[in-house]
């Protein structure tokens, strides 16, 4: 499992998505989640926006990235 570590309190869940190169851009990040594919602590996410907090786990396309 990879782990990110983050720099302020939180993290959208775009904005790491991009940092861990699963997209080139923001805009590709809601056909992404639209597809249903990206879970956040094992329940499928939708909101780009949803603000992650260290301890949480995303996965997407078999990669798994803990926050910390």
């Amino acid at each position: 499992m990879r782990e990110v570590k983050l720099k302020n309190d939180v993290i959208r869940l775009g904005q790491l998505l991009k940092l861990i190169d699963v997209v080139d851009a923001g805009s590709d990040v809601k056909a992404l989640l639209a597809e249903g594919v990206v879970t956040v602590n094992g329940e499928v996410e939708t909101r780009r926006g949803r603000q992650l907090v260290a301890g949480d786990q995303v996965s997407v396309h078999g990669e798994d990235v803990r926050v910390v």
